[in-house]
């Protein structure tokens, strides 16, 4: 598997790569218009909304459900993915979304990272207009249980004292101090905040892998213990999958429905404020 974070350097080395842009915005800006204005060279562009998640489903499988493995399948190789294609996905925004589709490429054992830094750093030729994909094809296969987590999975462990939940969401959000599109504020009780946003360095690159490790050290991951991560919607969670596998730990699992899909169950109950100061996992006490 080629490592999931490359650089500028191994896109030229890897003419044949499949880039992908994968720009989209939670303020609703539009992804495809930005990608049409300027580009990489011979990327393409994917819909996050609509070709990176599913749809028709209930409240509680959150706003960015994975797509079923066929309609995957048939997104993939709308835009020139194959089985055997070597995927670096790119964003303007330090990996935020470029990471939700390079974790659920090497979910499946696809070759795919996440091109640091993305177009902010990119320093090579820009260009614009439309790039009409080469259709490849893509065998659909289920989503890996081991790295998917179900809501009661991520409650369980959450409050249990042998891993970690990983909330990427930005600190306001993970307090309840701002709610944002979800039904209620808060968080999983006992999930830690680790915003996704934290990975990053002053120039939207992923920091480096020392810095990652002690930085998820300090959440209480550990490599060994079980870890999950979520954020609001599944997006932006991926972030944290990725830069923890950067950094030499296992890939947390992903709950893919998030905050948006739990707290649209009432039945779930929701934490606000920040994190007992004597909690061990965050002290490591």
């Amino acid at each position: 598997m080629i490592p999931v974070i490359v650089d500028a350097a191994f896109v030229a080395q890897h003419p044949a790569a499949v880039l992908v842009d994968v720009r989209w915005y939670l303020d609703g800006r539009d992804g495809r218009a930005s990608y049409e204005a300027g580009h990489l060279p011979g990327a393409v562009w994917v819909d996050l909304d609509h070709q990176l998640a599913g749809h028709g489903v209930a409240a509680a499988e959150g706003r960015h459900p994975f797509p079923s493995p066929e309609a995957f399948a048939v997104a993939m190789g709308s835009i020139g993915v194959g089985d055997d294609s070597l995927v670096v996905a790119y964003d303007d925004t330090g990996g935020l979304t470029a990471g939700r589709l390079v974790v659920m490429l090497r979910m499946l054992g696809e070759q795919a990272a996440v091109l640091d830094g993305g177009l902010r750093t990119w320093t090579g030729d820009v260009h614009g207009g439309w790039v009409a994909p080469v259709e490849a094809t893509f065998t659909a296969r289920p989503w890996p249980a081991d790295r998917l987590a179900s809501a009661d999975e991520t409650a369980e462990l959450a409050t249990s004292d042998h891993g970690v939940v990983l909330d990427a969401r930005a600190r306001e959000r993970f307090t309840g101090e701002v709610t944002q599109s979800d039904p209620r504020p808060g968080h999983v009780p006992g999930a830690v905040n680790a915003p996704w946003s934290a990975v990053l360095d002053a120039d939207g690159c992923v920091r480096p892998i020392d810095e990652l490790r002690e930085h998820y050290a300090a959440l209480g991951v550990d490599g060994e213990a079980p870890t999950i991560a979520y954020c609001g919607s599944g997006v932006s969670a991926c972030m944290n999958v990725v830069a923890a596998e950067h950094a030499g730990f296992p890939p947390p699992r992903l709950y893919v429905a998030s905050w948006s899909g739990w707290s649209s169950d009432p039945d779930r109950p929701a934490e606000t404020g920040e994190r007992p100061a004597n909690d061990r996992r965050v002290t490591g006490e």
